[in-house]
Order: structure tokens, then sequence, then C-alpha cells
């Protein structure tokens, strides 16, 4: 008896990375950390609003080029989500330095929203998974979210070191062991796939802020004071080589789904 057609048909490809590695978390942690640097950097050498619109300006661009490809490829999607570090930083910071909105406050205010926005792609998609993401609908509800957990990780993680006294280097220590709970309750099967996966990815933010804090701050507030500009350039370049390891091993990507090239053409809209 003959298949449907339609089940011959190869998986279509996702948007973003499928298979979630050892190496996703590691880079992700990375760009946290990078973003955290960057963003204080600029904002000292150019002020927080200029700052701001020079990231939200770098962000829309990296975005516009990620939404434009067919399937996932590591360049444009680890760029975008850098872009987003930057920017997701400098959108909770700013509340504080610009506007002196305590920690807690903007905390609360990106938990909302994200909140929010998690209910708008469920009742949209019916599902927070990755594996849904094969078109620009589900995608940039993905993005949406992205920037609202690096919003809200910025905020924890000052929340916890600043308002709480923990410091930077402690800080980063607590969250290096709240990131294992999600990870724990998943394996035995006490969360879902979907909610580890979220849990943890919010948890990475204030995780990698809060040692490119500890590297890069004054010591006079429990920094290494190495400058938010060697360590912004430092952590890019570990970047761009964990992206070509996995641009060129694909170890992310479904093997269904591969093709020996990737494709860099834009998506075709609907």
């Amino acid at each position: 008896m003959s298949q449907p057609a339609s089940s011959l048909r190869p998986p279509t490809p996702g948007r973003v990375p499928a298979v979630i590695t050892p190496w996703f978390w590691v880079v992700k942690a990375l760009t946290t950390a990078m973003g955290e640097a960057a963003s204080d950097y600029m904002v000292k050498a150019f002020g927080p609003v200029p700052a701001v619109l020079v990231g939200f300006a770098v962000f829309c661009v990296a975005l516009v080029v990620q939404l434009r490809m067919r399937r996932y490829l590591a360049w444009t999607y680890w760029l975008a989500v850098s872009m987003v570090a930057v920017f997701g930083t400098q959108a909770a910071d700013v509340l504080h330095i610009k506007f002196g909105v305590p920690y807690l406050a903007s905390a609360t205010f990106y938990a909302v929203v994200l909140a929010v926005i998690f209910y708008m792609w469920d009742r949209s998609e019916h599902t927070l998974s990755i594996h849904s993401i094969v078109n620009a609908r589900p995608e940039l509800f993905y993005w949406a979210a992205v920037l609202a957990t690096f919003a809200l990780g910025t905020a924890l993680g000052d929340l916890t070191a600043i308002t709480f006294k923990l410091g930077y280097f402690d800080a980063g220590v607590f969250f290096f062991i709240v990131i294992a709970v999600p990870a724990l309750a998943y394996r035995v099967k006490a969360l879902g796939s979907v909610a580890a996966f979220w849990a943890a990815y919010v948890v990475t933010r204030p995780l990698g802020a809060s040692f490119a804090d500890y590297m890069s701050k004054p010591r006079s507030i429990s920094g290494l004071n190495w400058g938010g500009g060697p360590v912004t350039l430092v952590l890019a370049a570990v970047i761009a080589v964990l992206v070509a390891y996995l641009a060129a091993t694909r170890v992310d990507v479904p093997e269904a789904t591969r093709v020996p090239t990737d494709p860099q053409v834009p998506s075709q809209r609907a």
C-alpha cells in the first residue's frame, strides 16, 4: 500500500536550533555575558539614550536578516541572539539608570510581559515548542519571548547582585545552581520539555550577565575591573569560534532536515 504524498515529503526545516545540545547552552550563556559587557560599555561611552538607539538599530537589522532565512542557519541565528542580548540588557538597564525604576519593579514588569507573550503565542499556535517554529508567525513570537527573557534576566541578575547585595560572583554561582533545577526536574520527569527549556532560557541570562559583570566591573563593587570593552571582545571571539563549529558540524540540526549546504535565500511570504 503506497503512502500519501504528504507523508513522503521530508520534514519542514525549523528556523531555530531544533536539537538542543550542551553547546546551545554554552553559546547562549556566552551571548548573555557578551551582551551585558557590551551594553555597559556602550552606555558608558555614548550615554544611555544613544546607546539604546544604536542597540535597537543593530538588533533590528540582525533580526530582519534572521527572519529572511528559510531555515535555521547558525550564523544568522546567533547574530540575532547576540544583538538581542545587547538590546535586551539596555532595555532593562535604561529603566533603572535613566528613570530610576527599582530592579524589583522592572523584573516584575518584564515577567508580566513575558507571561503575556507566552499566552498570546500559545493561543495563536497552541504550543510554545521550538519544534513548531517552521514559518514566520511563530518565529516572531519566539523572538519577542527571547527579548523579554533577556530583559527579565538582566533585571533579576542586578536585583540579586546589587539590591540583595550578593555580589556579582556569588550571584553567578547562585544562578548556576538555579539553572540546574529545571534540568533536574526534566530529567526526573517532573517538568515537561517546553517548560524546562524556557525556565533554563530565562536563567541563562542572569547567569552569564553576573559573571560578565564580575569580570568587567570595578573592584570597588566586587568586580575584577577588566573593563567592558575587553570583556566584550574576548567573549565575541569565543562565540564566533563556537558558532563556526556549530555551522560546520550542524549538530543542532535534525538529520532528516539537513541539506548539503545551508540556503541563504530569503523566505517566501504567504
